[in-house]
């Protein structure tokens, strides 16, 4: 009987150290539920999610699409999801306004004529050359409350008023090459891939891109931080280690994004645009928010107030502190 005792004493003591020195890819992973706005600006995410950047770190990801940014809103806030792959910004710093301590970014995608996303389009037979020449016409916007507000101040400043020199009508991204094509819109203000695939498809054309930079911000060499990745405050409390792992894996894919052309072939694989495309789609621009300079820390709080003048945002934050420390 004593001699049961110590095997069975020894054999717990081989045990424990087992556990704990098992390598983490060999355990079970932890799992992470992450709201996806399947545009360019997921494109970080899928990179790595492919290549097993989130197994090397113990993350079991659970991809949750959303065709309007609202919805992950929404769900950060009850917990259906604990991040997501690309968030409007607007949308996030209106929410931490509302809510103090839903979510932080940890990476944010830049955009102005040169880092191209954001953009207006018509179509390709299309005699308008400039948005001041969009009067009189019906025009579409991308999806939710952040990109229909701006789309329309753009416009504002290009002089034009909605309900009198235009009607714009918000359509979901997949729908828009066929607005286009039914010939009931002139064009509109889409995103990438979308615009790269309706003016490789010959159905429009580019406007004009970095509009948000140009028109608003008034500086056309700003980056507007439009939208990034970010992690529910509520994830990192309860979670503060599988966040941070959560994170550089992201990071990983990120700079994947920015060195590795080989990454285009997942907006193939993961947003389904068509190979004879892919090389025609501007590769996104992003950066980690703790890498944000003294300007662009400006350039973004300059943009988080455009949203409170438009009303989209419900009050005055300091974007300082929409900023993951990771």
């Amino acid at each position: 009987m004593r001699f049961d005792r110590q095997l069975w004493a020894a054999l717990a003591r081989v045990i424990v150290v087992m556990v704990l020195t098992v390598p983490r890819a060999a355990g079970a992973a932890d799992h992470v539920k992450i709201g996806v706005f399947p545009v360019a600006a997921a494109l970080p995410y899928y990179v790595a999610l492919k290549r097993g950047y989130f197994t090397e770190a113990g993350i079991e990801p659970e991809t949750v699409v959303f065709t309007t940014p609202s919805l992950i809103v929404q769900s950060m806030v009850t917990g259906a999801v604990d991040a997501t792959s690309n968030l409007v910004s607007i949308e996030g710093a209106n929410i931490n306004v509302r809510r103090p301590g839903t979510l932080k970014y940890i990476f944010l995608i830049g955009q102005n004529a040169d880092h191209v996303f954001e953009q207006f389009v018509v179509r390709a037979d299309s005699k308008v050359t400039r948005l001041a020449d969009l009067r009189g016409t019906n025009l579409f916007t991308s999806p939710g409350p952040a990109n229909t507000n701006l789309s329309k101040a753009i416009l504002a400043k290009a002089g034009l008023k909605e309900g009198v020199d235009y009607h714009m009508l918000e359509q979901p991204m997949t729908v828009q090459i066929g607005a286009l094509k039914s010939g009931n819109f002139e064009g509109g203000y889409t995103l990438e891939p979308m615009a790269s695939i309706m003016i490789k498809s010959g159905v429009a054309r580019r406007l004009e891109a970095g509009v948000i930079s140009t028109y608003l911000i008034g500086d056309r060499s700003a980056d507007a931080y439009a939208a990034g990745a970010a992690l529910s405050d509520a994830f990192v409390a309860a979670r503060p280690d599988v966040a941070a792992r959560f994170a550089q894996a992201m990071f990983k894919g990120m700079n994947d994004v920015a060195r590795d052309p080989q990454v285009r072939d997942y907006l193939v694989t993961d947003l389904n645009v068509a190979p004879d495309v892919v090389a025609d789609v501007p590769m996104p621009y992003f950066i980690r928010t703790r890498d944000l300079t003294a300007k662009q820390i400006a350039d973004f709080q300059k943009f988080i107030d455009i949203g409170v003048e438009l009303s989209i945002v419900a009050g005055a934050i300091d974007v300082k502190s929409l900023l993951a420390p990771f």
